[in-house]
């Protein structure tokens, strides 16, 4: 139902309860029935704007209508904190490892973040800023953020692997393999896995391992989500009618 639909609706049905309050509005001169017409049509708009949360023109917020023509939220660039996911990019643990293998045959260069050269802790900032999440640049750093992984086995490609003394990290892409860069003269690769739980410092989960399932809006909850709302509008209006 527009907009305009739902005024006329209002403005009929207050117009009914006038009546069975005593005929009032019919006492009314046409000049003050068109100040409460117009009166009724902004509380209706200014309700309807709350229970939406746009703006007090009817208009969405920037943000909310870039989601709607997009639909999807806008990618949010996120800080990896410790003792928790950074869910703000929307990236997950396969993105982490697509991103990863662009990078495959770089040379090793210690303190490179870039194609023409990147070292193993180089390589993870540079893969996590490329999805938006902003990580520290060294290893030990690294080791701190997000969730811990308990052991090899709950591990999921993604998740980065610190060895004890935290002078290395790799990540672990399934199948008991990782991609790392490894040292002067190599190129990143992905290697089967060496480490086992024994040689391992951390195993830290940075960003979710798998995205989360949102099931999409229905066409029968997106008609009751409407009718509430002008439901509430009109609840509203009335509620300032009787405060009035």
């Amino acid at each position: 139902m527009s907009v305009e639909a739902v005024l006329s609706r209002i403005s009929e049905i207050r117009s009914q309860i006038d009546t069975l309050r005593g005929g009032s509005a019919a006492a009314a001169s046409s000049s003050s029935s068109a100040a409460a017409t117009s009166a009724s049509s902004s509380a209706f708009a200014d309700a309807l704007a709350t229970a939406t949360g746009s703006t007090g023109t009817g208009t969405t917020t920037t943000t909310a209508a870039a989601a709607a023509t997009t639909g999807s939220a806008p990618a949010t660039s996120v800080d990896a904190g410790a003792g928790t996911l950074a869910t703000g990019s929307g990236a997950t643990g396969s993105d982490v490892v697509a991103d990863a293998k662009k990078y495959l045959g770089v040379p090793y260069v210690f303190g490179g973040t870039t194609t023409a050269g990147m070292d193993c802790s180089g390589l993870v900032q540079t893969v996590f800023k490329d999805l938006g999440v902003t990580m520290p640049r060294v290893v030990p750093d690294q080791a701190k953020m997000g969730v811990e992984v308990g052991s090899l086995k709950d591990a999921q490609p993604g998740d980065l692997i610190v060895p004890k003394g935290e002078g290395h990290v790799v990540i672990y892409v399934g199948d008991g393999k990782v991609l790392h860069a490894p040292r002067p003269g190599k190129d990143v690769r992905i290697v089967d896995n060496w480490y086992s739980d024994a040689d391992i410092a951390t195993i830290r989960r940075i960003v979710p391992a798998q995205a989360s399932a949102t099931p999409a809006p229905t066409a029968t909850t997106a008609a009751s989500s409407a009718t509430d709302l002008q439901t509430a509008a009109l609840l509203s209006m009335m509620q300032t009618g009787s405060a009035a």
